[in-house]
């Protein structure tokens, strides 16, 4: 099949599963005498395997991991069950991050009746004041947990 079709029995992009290629992720596919890709039922289980993790919020090194356990079929069972730990560790991290975020917001908005002229805004005065220091990763630890770059998205 063409790139177009395992796009579409996957849902995923043209340019997401070539991506997928360049990084290595999903292997090149054969080429047919006009040079166009052609991908079998072996890709579309793996762009669908790659694409279930990305649902999950992993990250390319955690998928990538996966991967290889699944292409080593006797490989300990248990590696992969503590990559799924580290993970929803991470995003109990996360969850307590936006759960904070929620109550700053909710306390910034409190501020605010919504009404008068912007010059008196009890938010923007509120925002004009110094935020709290960065987190760092020493006070990550201290906290019990540690951030790993790459696996915390901040935008």
């Amino acid at each position: 099949m063409k790139i177009g079709e395992l796009a579409t029995l996957t849902g995923c992009p043209v340019e997401t599963i070539r991506y997928y290629e360049r990084e290595g992720l999903l292997p090149a596919p054969s080429r047919s005498a006009g040079n166009y890709r052609q991908y079998d039922t072996a890709h579309v289980e793996r762009l669908s395997f790659i694409r279930h993790c990305r649902s999950l919020d992993m990250t390319q090194e955690e998928i990538r991991a996966l991967l290889a356990l699944r292409d080593c079929p006797e490989a300990d069972c248990g590696t992969a069950n503590r990559l799924i730990e580290e993970h929803l560790h991470h995003v109990e991290v996360r969850i307590a991050e936006l759960q904070s975020l929620r109550d700053q917001l909710k306390d910034l908005q409190a501020r605010c009746n919504g009404d008068g002229a912007s010059q008196a805004c009890a938010i923007l005065r509120e925002l004009e004041q110094p935020g709290p220091p960065p987190v760092t990763s020493d006070d990550c630890a201290h906290a019990g947990h540690l951030h790993v770059p790459g696996v915390h998205r901040r935008g």
